[in-house]
């Protein structure tokens, strides 16, 4: 009975078998799909939660209001932090249970590193003049700013400069004969002018006790404790060459570097410092400062050496680029007089210049070249506060500026003498405060006494060792906490003005220490230095106390986000707070930095990576709650779509049923005979589908496609056989006389009809069941569409914005697409199924309409109003339905999409309008392809 029924109809089998093929082969694939994202997804956040360190401790006070209000830590944080942590608390840390590496860091502060850029100007020479003068007009271009910096000059002459020495104790290596001016004949020096010294060394002009009397050549500096260094003139150099055709300005530059302290063996462990040297050694647990005393002192001295080693690379950008001009020196046989006097620097800077090209060189030239092994200076340090922030209206962030630097700032502890070539940029805008840190007035005394008593004597840097940050083993760039002790924050510009202005590269930081990115540590000493440091300033500070500014913690056994893992790191950070409520501890194992916008200035915004906690576990549980839900939704709406289309296959056959009741047929037989179809349709689609998804698994390259593509059978008849329980049982119910009689309505009123689409109206109206049947195929799909959908934004507003879950969102979107398309197609596809097999039944209805006189035309506009009619109250019905279970699910859902998701819901409920209009075409051109004679003699 059941194979003859298959048989005898053919047509109705194959379609339902194709819609339980395409409802299982797509279940099976769609649910693969999802757990393969899901399974890939864990695998990212898990290959990419760990970072350099688990746990960062902060001083007190340390996070900003930004900071709390928000979860995030801000990146270079380390470099406007100088001391809170008491080396007992550091201790104390390190012998916590649990922690398997902690590494301090005790940010000391800026020293300047001193050396040259050469910029070579022969080309520009002329080669036929015996001496001559080049000028160069600098322009110094870092980060977003521009600066006018000092002229610089190169003096070349074609006499040989000789050195000698003046009563025996001024030496010159810049001697040159020339014509002798009687004015000037007092300078003379052996025989020659001193043609550097004066321009170089003395550009006071005075005479002797302001008399008529000559100021000479002295070992004593000039005194400049009236003059600001930021004023140009202490910048400006003249290089003095001997010889023809080739000449170089060397432009002295001075380098901040952060002096830090570490423990190198923590170091070593946390991030592998150890790798890095390119010269010399590197620092060890037995580096410590070592004094020297005064007979193995060539100065007679007692002196105090620290260890440190410096970077390789300066970690501070910028650019010169000049104007080269040729200089109208007049008489070149007097040029000698000329320079060789007091007034040297008032007649070079009063020459017209001649432009005659243009030169260019990076800054970070001199840095790389070597560095003396006693070349860095520790008279003065600087330390600088952190940037502040605020909110704008917008969401993002705003610099608070500061004060502009104030020259005291740059003045030597003795005599008050400006610090020799400070850099431009801290000239430009602040962000942070500057504070300096001059050393005491005992050096080589070793022991401080009046003023700085019980203070240390100013230390020796001595550099062992260089080292170059580039070599360390990286972590990877969607977790990296912030690893500020050797890398720069990464800065963009964030708007097309900044871009432009930045040449499209980022933005670094610059040798403004007050500046909004300051270099990280490019010098590191021991923390056995630390006290011998900061113990030489003359006015105590913070540091004295608590010198230590940060402690990366990495914690034993942990090896991801697992529960395990949380569990370790949660119960140290528990114990520090415990111990030390007031340190700040962040928990940094499954972070990752979220990009965040700051305007710098009205016309200046960038974007920079704050670093988000807890993203990875966020993500975890974002993502199996997100394929829990799908995986649902998907066998619902497949689920349903077969039950409609078995629902309709027995409503097809009511007369059918009824008759078979008649004959004596039971309730249990109908019941067998409906689900047995069922299960054999569902077992000729299942085998089918299971070779249709093996194809598709491994076109879309899903692993074991051949395993998943099995369960397409089981699924099928398993969807087949629960779709047609429902409708079969429904068949049982059914009275013998009820089920010959046509599922109409029965007419009340009679009511005149105008117009096609009134009848349309009409005929949705007298078959309710029917109607609500057909509608009820879109309302879930379109209510299904709008619920993926929202879930799928939801989950992609909850991880996204860091570059962790940024990375998660671009995995799992192929997945959350098809599960959200999957769920329309089907949908619309029921919808179909119950409108074609709707015409079916009404067939002889229209042949009749055709019979009196009724067109074609009129028929398919009749059909399609009825479609369309369909189609609108299902998908509106499907849109209020979805929004308002995604209301049910949470308001979190809606937020920030209520507008997309109630636009794409219309959207959907359109596209289903549409693709019922055109699939309403097929039916359509078969009715009107057969006589109405022969349609009503088969009725």
């Amino acid at each position: 009975m059941i194979i003859g029924q298959l048989r005898r109809r053919r047509g109705r089998a194959m379609a339902l078998a194709a819609g339980i093929l395409v409802a299982a082969t797509s279940f099976t694939l769609l649910t693969s799909t999802v757990h393969t994202s899901q399974a890939a997804t864990v695998g990212t956040v898990r290959k990419n939660a760990r970072s350099a360190y688990d746990v960062l401790v902060r001083p007190p006070g340390s996070q900003t209001d930004v900071e709390r209000h928000s979860g995030l830590v801000a990146p270079n944080f380390l470099s406007g932090t100088f001391g809170g942590i008491t080396v007992k608390q550091y201790r104390r840390i390190r012998s916590m249970g649990g922690v398997e590496v902690a590494a301090p860091v005790a940010n000391i502060g800026y020293l300047m590193v001193y050396n040259t850029v050469s910029v070579d100007v022969s080309r520009f020479l002329d080669s036929k003049a015996s001496r001559q003068i080049l000028r160069i007009v600098p322009k110094l271009t870092a980060g977003l700013s521009t600066y006018r910096t000092a002229d610089q000059y190169v003096y070349l002459t074609r006499s040989p400069l000789t050195s000698g020495k003046q009563h025996g104790v001024f030496e010159s290596d810049t001697l040159e004969k020339g014509a002798i001016d009687e004015s000037t004949r007092p300078y003379v020096m052996n025989g020659k002018y001193n043609v550097c010294f004066y321009f170089n060394g003395d550009k006071t002009e005075k005479t002797k006790w302001n008399l008529e009397l000559p100021m000479m050549e002295s070992i004593i500096a000039e005194d400049l404790s009236d003059r600001s260094a930021f004023d140009p003139d202490l910048h400006s150099r003249m290089n003095c060459r001997s010889g023809q055709g080739k000449a170089t300005i060397d432009i002295p530059v001075a380098y901040p570097v952060l002096l830090s302290a570490v423990d190198p063996a923590a170091e070593d462990r946390l991030v592998g410092l150890g790798r890095t040297v390119t010269s010399g050694r590197m620092l060890t647990e037995q580096d410590k400062p070592h004094t020297v005393p005064p007979s193995r002192n060539p100065d007679g001295q007692k002196e105090t050496f620290v260890p440190v080693v410096l970077s390789d690379r300066p970690l501070t950008a910028g650019k010169i680029s000049a104007t080269v001009e040729q200089l109208d020196t007049g008489d070149p046989d007097r040029l000698p007089s000329r320079l060789g006097n007091p007034t040297a620097a008032g007649f070079v800077k009063h020459l017209r210049g001649t432009p005659v090209g243009r030169v260019g060189v990076d800054l970070g030239q001199g840095y790389r070249k070597a560095v003396p092994t006693y070349g860095v200076d520790a008279t003065n340090y600087w330390t600088v506060g952190p940037v502040t922030y605020r909110r704008t209206s917008g969401g993002d962030l705003a610099v608070q500026p500061q004060a502009p630097q104030k020259p005291g700032l740059w003045v030597t502890n003795l005599n008050r003498q400006p610090v020799a070539d400070v850099p431009e940029e801290n000239t430009g805008r602040q962000y942070r405060k500057v504070i300096s840190h001059p050393s005491t007035f005992c050096n080589g005394l070793g022991v401080c006494e009046e003023q700085d008593y019980g203070r240390l004597p100013n230390p020796i840097i001595h550099v062992v060792g260089r080292f170059d940050t580039g070599r360390l083993p990286g972590f990877s760039p969607l977790s990296e906490a912030p690893l500020e002790t050797y890398q720069p924050p990464q800065v963009t510009g964030a708007d097309k003005a900044t871009r432009t202005a930045l040449h499209g590269k980022p933005l670094q930081p610059d040798r403004n220490l007050g500046g909004y990115l300051t270099p990280p540590p490019t010098m590191l000493t021991t923390m056995d230095s630390v006290t011998a440091l900061i113990k030489s300033r003359r006015v105590p500070s913070l540091q004295d106390a608590a010198p230590v500014s940060a402690v990366r913690l990495r914690v034993a056994g942990v090896t991801g986000v697992d529960a395990a893992s949380r569990a370790r790191v949660n119960a140290v950070a528990g114990q520090i707070r415990t111990a030390f409520p007031r340190l700040q501890v962040d928990v940094t194992v499954g972070s990752s930095p979220t990009p965040q916008t700051v305007a710098l200035s009205a016309t200046a915004q960038v974007t920079e990576r704050w670093v988000d906690k807890g993203v990875a576990l966020r993500i975890l549980k974002a993502v199996d709650t997100k394929s829990a839900v799908l995986f649902t939704l998907v066998l619902v709406v497949c689920a349903l779509f077969l039950g409609q289309a078995a629902l309709a296959s027995v409503r097809s056959r009511r007369t059918e049923i009824g008759t078979l009741r008649c004959v004596g047929w039971s309730g249990a037989e109908v019941l067998r005979l409906v689900l047995g179809e069922l299960a054999a349709i569902g077992l000729a689609a299942g085998a089918v589908g299971a070779m249709l998804a093996y194809g598709l698994g491994r076109l879309l390259h899903q692993p074991d496609a051949g395993a998943r593509s099995l369960l397409v059978l089981p699924v099928a008849l398993l969807l087949a056989t629960a779709a047609g329980l429902i409708p079969a049982w429904l068949a049982t119910r059914l009275g013998p006389m009820q089920a010959v009689r046509p599922p109409v309505t029965a007419a009340r009123r009679a009511r005149p009809v105008r117009s096609v689409a009134g009848l349309a109206v009409l005929n949705l109206l007298r078959v309710r069941g029917r109607t609500l049947l057909g509608a009820a195929g879109l309302a879930l799909g379109v209510a299904a569409f709008t619920v993926l959908l929202a879930l799928t934004l939801a989950f992609q507003g909850e991880v996204a914005g860091s570059l962790l879950g940024n990375a998660v969102v671009a995995q799992a979107r192929t997945a959350d697409y098809l599960s959200v398309a999957l769920s329309l197609a089907l949908g619309a596809a029921g919808a179909v199924d119950v409108l074609v097999l709707s015409q079916r039944e009404r067939a002889a209805d229209l042949a009749v309409l055709r019979a009196t006189g009724w067109t074609n035309r009129e028929l398919a506009l009749l059909t399609v109003y009825e479609g369309i009619g369909l189609a609108l109250l299902g998908g509106l019905a499907g849109a209020v339905a979805g929004l308002v279970a995604v209301v049910v699910l949470g308001q979190g859902v809606l937020h920030g999409h209520l507008l997309a998701i109630t636009g794409a819901a219309l959207l959907a409920t359109l596209a289903a309008t549409a693709l019922v209009g055109a699939a309403l075409t097929v039916p359509i051109r078969r009715l009107s392809q057969i006589a109405p004679a022969h349609l009503l003699a088969a009725d």
